[in-house]
């Protein structure tokens, strides 16, 4: 590293007043500088650079001749050094941690390290000026940084590659030298939220011995810390929160910043029946919150805790998608109204993939937020794991770096601190919109739940927390020291807000029922819960011809003053003449007929995925590019009458964080059509946690509807394992009652009908669409303009091409395998075998089946036909929900994987299914 590569880092203002002093009168200059500047003028008459400044830098890094620099000058360079040293490696050498003794890190701050010695100490160095002092010892210099860098907030920043925000950071840390400095009433304020996360917690553990809580114990500084913040960011303008947080610490937060009534809290605890029959709710530290307050100076605001799993991490995605759902609805282009507020575990955030990917969406167009908080409750250890095993960077927040936002190491014992570095997380978030993490040391006071024994695993560490005080009566003794507050002050608030409990606790207890709070209930007003039986029902989805017309002349015209490749060009036209001239419509056709119908009707379209703008088959070409410049055009956004608003994002290459999103965005606005699409199919494999614990059971644990749509694409054309199936079978392994639909269509209109019926219902449903692949293109499956513009969604299609009474054989199956099966039939010339296709396989028609069933008299063969093997696809869950006949299976046997790896074994084995499904004697 270059001896004076400090000089090109923050102190550039510096070298230039001191330049232009010696340029206006050299001898005001101290010798030392002016002997500098006179070699630096002698040096630089050979170079015509423009920039002075940079000059200087460069000549000192690059000046060999030693004698041009003096010894006080080669000081003050070495101050310089020190000064960046500080900024770069402060924070390793902070008072953050409240129970442990920091690791030692060298090389550390002594000035010896720096060229400096203890004769320096009282020396006046012009280097000051760096840090925006006169010229002052080294020994102020030394004191100024130890105290805004080396206290109780240790603050990483000197990786950001912008020099505004390292300017403005200084800036800020210079403020106070950053220290505190609150009024009377404010000290009084935070000790009162203090109190009121303490006494929370000492009275559930009195009340409810052995219950798990995940107490806040060791980190309630963050109480205070969080009732700052949404107090000063509504006087910044902000109008609602989101927030996502871990187990940790959740009741507490309910309790004493959301408002939540703890007589339903208590109910909980103990285990009270809820007031709703199909609601089975979940845990009590996995609910969530919606709640409307009024901060201390009058603002209006609405806050929102959302709902999580065990899975706890996954829940940051999903605030993310709730807040830019927020935005882009109440609030176009304007990402400061609404704030998004992370809580993070300190293992979790280390150690949790998902993180990568949200931090990764922070700046991408389709899921920024204009900057989220992120808050990390620092227990130091994550279950039973101490921190040296649970990561290998110096930090859990080490993951900041990736998107070089600034880090605030503080720690949990000085509450002042704590909301000093909240204030100035949200000053950041709200001066530059980006991410912003704040690093909350403190302890976990016991287990990793109450009915743990910590000192199985860290018997140390828990010796030492057993005789530390809570940060309460830390903070108690400071004020009391201070003259703030008197013994009367603390004891009025405890007994005030233990009594408030008692009464709650008393009156809980009158109660037979826990009610739960609906979450967003704003966002879903005029949206029905309903059961798989109103699920079944008819939905009128028609759209007449004229509108679809409009709709067609947007996204089949490209504009007359853009060049586009010809292959643009020709599918464009082809769209035309689809529409126009030979009413064949495709796959692409409906898709876009589907959106601009709803666009025309005032509803908003947002889809997002991997190449999602082309699609994955090249089929979709939402987006497409003029040739020579790359300018984007979205066809369909010229679609005249249309009040609602589309938006398609190619994402970043992430399932798992992706799908989180959305599922956030869909649960915020009901009235956006809201699609994930995998690349493939099994690519929702990657993002199964959020299928499994939010997308097919939110409604049933924290009565949260959702109309998320996922497109699947599945069937099997010889593409191998990975590329054939979206693993339908776990789709529906997983739906019971009225969670979710899941569909298999043949159609493009009936996928037309089914993609408008998710926004025409007066309820809203996941919907998990098996899309085709091959059948994009096939001349096979095409609809006309009038089945687009008449009927509506049909759960099942009967065989329309038989002789019903001349059938023995009655195949039912879903999706692709209907073309293979019928083309099979033909080369057969079976006219007694007839092929009923089941379009929406969950919630099942039963009762659709039936009337087809009985419309084939002399039939005796029924068979289930599907392409998966036996063990996969639709086949379990037929012979579980559909029992009016008895099946005979034509499919693959039983495999591990989905499908071969060989195109030729593949095609032989779908060849023995089709034969099966005509041939029973060949049943296995």
């Amino acid at each position: 590293m270059d001896r004076f590569s400090f000089l090109n880092a923050a102190h550039t203002e510096f070298f230039a007043q001191l330049y232009d002093q010696y340029l206006e009168n050299p001898d005001s200059v101290e010798p030392s500088w002016r002997s500098f500047f006179q070699g630096f003028d002698f040096g630089m008459t050979t170079y015509n650079e423009e920039n002075p400044v940079e000059q200087i830098a460069n000549f000192a890094s690059n000046n060999t001749d030693v004698s041009l620099v003096s010894d006080k000058l080669q000081k003050e360079f070495n101050v310089l050094k020190l000064i960046d040293g500080y900024r770069s490696r402060g924070h390793l050498f902070t008072k953050t941690n409240p129970v442990r003794e920091r690791r030692t890190t060298s090389p550390t701050l002594e000035i010896t390290n720096f060229g400096l010695s203890s004769a320096d100490l009282s020396t006046v160095f012009d280097a000051a000026k760096a840090i925006n002092r006169q010229p002052c010892t080294l020994q102020e210099i030394i004191a100024h940084l130890e105290t805004i860098y080396c206290q109780h907030i240790g603050v990483e920043y000197m990786y950001i590659r912008k020099p505004e925000i390292v300017e403005w950071i200084q800036k800020k840390l210079g403020v106070n030298d950053n220290q505190p400095n609150f009024s009377s009433d404010e000290k009084k304020s935070i000790l009162n939220k203090l109190n009121q996360a303490v006494s929370f917690e000492t009275f559930l553990h009195t009340k409810y011995v052995g219950q798990k809580r995940f107490s806040l114990e060791g980190g309630e500084s963050i109480i205070p810390a969080l009732d700052a913040l949404l107090e000063k960011a509504a006087d910044k303008g902000v109008e609602q929160f989101v927030m996502g947080m871990a187990h940790r610490g959740r009741l507490n937060v309910l309790a004493n910043i959301f408002g939540k009534s703890t007589q339903d809290i208590f109910g909980e605890f103990d285990g009270k029946d809820y007031d709703q029959e199909y609601f089975d709710g979940d845990v009590k530290y996995h609910l969530g919150l919606t709640a409307d307050k009024v901060t201390a100076s009058g603002k209006k605001i609405n806050i929102n805790l959302a709902p999580n799993p065990s899975h706890l991490e996954t829940v940051g995605a999903v605030i993310e998608g709730i807040t830019r759902a927020k935005q882009d609805k109440y609030f176009p282009n304007d990402f400061s109204k609404v704030l998004p507020i992370a809580v993070h575990g300190d293992a979790a955030i280390a150690g949790q993939g998902i993180l990568y990917e949200i931090v990764q969406m922070a700046q991408l167009d389709g899921y920024k937020t204009g900057g989220t908080i992120h808050i990390v409750i620092n227990n130091q250890v994550g279950f039973t794991t101490n921190y040296l095993d649970a990561r290998s960077s110096t930090y859990c927040t080490d993951i900041a770096k990736v998107t070089l936002s600034p880090v605030l190491h503080v720690n949990a014992d000085d509450a002042e601190a704590v909301v000093h570095a909240m204030s100035f997380a949200l000053d950041f978030r709200m001066e530059f919109g980006r991410d912003v993490f704040i690093d909350l040391l403190g302890y976990r006071k016991y287990g990793h739940n109450e009915g743990d024994e910590p000192r199985f695993t860290q018997p140390v560490l828990y010796k030492i927390i057993a005789k530390h005080k809570n940060p309460r009566d830390i903070y108690m003794e400071k004020l009391l020291a201070d003259g703030v507050i008197d013994n009367t002050f603390v004891k009025g608030l405890e007994q005030e807000y233990k009594s408030k409990l008692e009464v709650n606790l008393e009156e809980s207890r009158k109660k037979d029922l826990t009610i739960i709070t609906p979450f967003m209930k704003n966002e879903w007003k005029g949206f029905e819960q309903v059961s798989d039986v109103e699920m079944l029902k008819k939905v009128d989805t028609t759209f007449p011809i004229a509108g679809l017309t409009e709709v067609a002349n947007a996204i089949c015209n490209l504009p007359a003053d853009k060049k586009f490749i010809s292959k643009i060009q020709k599918l464009i036209n082809d769209r035309k003449t689809m529409f126009f001239e030979t009413n064949k419509l495709d796959w692409a056709m409906a898709e876009h007929l589907a959106y601009g119908s709803l666009l025309k009707e005032g509803y908003d379209v947002r889809i997002s995925g991997q190449d999602v703008e082309r699609g994955t088959f090249s089929h979709r070409h939402a987006v497409v590019k003029v040739e020579d410049s790359e300018e984007e055009v979205t066809l369909i956004s010229s679609l005249e009458g249309a009040t609602g608003k589309f938006n398609i994002f190619n994402s970043l290459l992430s399932e798992y964080g992706v799908l989180g999103f959305d599922y956030g965005y869909a649960l915020a606005n009901p009235n956006t059509l809201t699609i994930w699409e995998a690349q493939f199919g099994d690519f929702g494999n990657g993002a199964q946690i959020m299928i499994d614990q939010y997308i097919s059971c939110g409604e049933d644990k924290w009565n949260n509807q959702n109309g998320i749509v996922l497109l699947l694409p599945h069937g099997y054309e010889g593409q191998g394992a990975e590329h054939s199936s979206g693993r339908m079978e776990r789709f529906l392994q997983l739906c019971a009652r009225h969670n979710m639909y899941v569909a298999d269509c043949t159609t493009p209109a009936n996928f037309f009908h089914l993609l408008r019926r998710q926004m025409k219902t007066t309820f809203r449903k996941p919907l998990i669409v098996f899309t085709p692949k091959s059948l994009l293109r096939d001349p096979r499956v095409v609809s006309t303009v009038e089945e687009f513009a008449s009927g509506t969604f049909q759960e099942t299609f009967d065989d329309i091409t038989v002789n019903k009474e001349g059938v023995k054989t009655l195949v039912f199956c879903t999706g692709k395998f209907y073309y293979d099966i019928t083309a099979e039939r033909e080369n057969l010339g079976r006219n007694d075998v007839a092929v009923v296709r089941i379009e929406q396989l969950f919630p099942l028609p039963v009762e659709q089946l039936k009337d087809i069933i009985a419309k084939y008299p002399n039939a005796d063969d029924y068979v289930w036909a599907q392409e998966e093997p036996k063990n996969m696809g639709a086949y379990s869950f037929m012979l579980m929900n559909f029992d009016l006949v008895k099946w005979r299976l034509a499919s693959l046997k039983a495999y591990a994987a989905p499908a071969s790896g060989s195109y030729t074994r593949a095609k032989r084995r779908q060849a023995d299914a089709l034969r099966m499904v005509f041939d029973k004697n060949l049943y296995r």
